[in-house]
């Protein structure tokens, strides 16, 4: 999205509450990823519309979208995993002290080793996939057998700044995450059970939906 109406849509969009700007300010400081103000504003949207009541969240980092997520729809409650023992305790105490934190459930541990502890809280209406992005495929075979009938898997990063539209990349690092977002984005939209839309907003969010429902 172009930089300048980016910074439109940032500038009209509502201040958040002191503890959420304080958490932007950690993110900020200490280099954790959160998503992006237009892309987080767009997941709520979507999430205002849909009134998921179970929401499964991989990748916690400090709790930020999992406190936005249950502001954006009060009656929902998030299960929400992360493998990072730091980051883990620092959204404990994030979501302590807000008066929404009771409707996060945070569960520690690897999302490829938590499978049947967070099977337990399903099945889920929304599943939002932020975490590895090498292993986003993996992640959405196994959770997205957790969804209710009309469930929503909501991916973010899918765009991976732009990074994914171009033919080559220098850093050999970052050219492997590009490739596997690259087949990952084509799995998603050949998928033989879901469609799939992507859009351009933050830095990329795949929205897809069971085929027939």
């Amino acid at each position: 999205m172009n930089e300048q109406v980016v910074q439109y849509i940032e500038s009209i969009t509502p201040s958040r509450s002191d503890l959420l700007t304080e958490m932007e300010q950690y993110a900020d400081n200490h280099d954790v990823p959160i998503m992006e103000l237009v892309g987080i504003e767009a997941l709520l949207g979507m999430l205002r519309i849909q009134q998921p009541k179970r929401i499964l969240e991989i990748g916690t980092a400090i709790g930020y979208s999992a406190l936005r997520m249950v502001e954006a729809v009060p009656h929902s409650t998030v299960v929400t995993l992360e493998r990072d023992e730091e980051r883990y305790e620092v959204a404990q105490s994030f979501l302590s002290r807000s008066i929404h934190g009771n409707q996060v459930i945070s569960l520690f541990g690897d999302a490829l080793d938590v499978v049947e502890e967070a099977e337990k809280h399903g099945p889920f209406d929304a599943i939002f996939i932020d975490a590895a992005k090498g292993q986003y495929q993996k992640f959405f075979d196994i959770y997205s057998t957790m969804l209710t009938n009309n469930g929503v898997v909501y991916s973010d990063n899918v765009l991976f700044k732009g990074l994914v539209a171009q033919e080559e990349v220098e850093q050999k690092r970052i050219r492997n995450m590009v490739k596997k977002l690259q087949k990952y984005n084509m799995w998603l939209m050949n998928h033989d059970q879901f469609v799939t839309s992507i859009l351009p907003v933050g830095d990329g969010i795949a929205i897809s939906k069971r085929r027939g429902e």
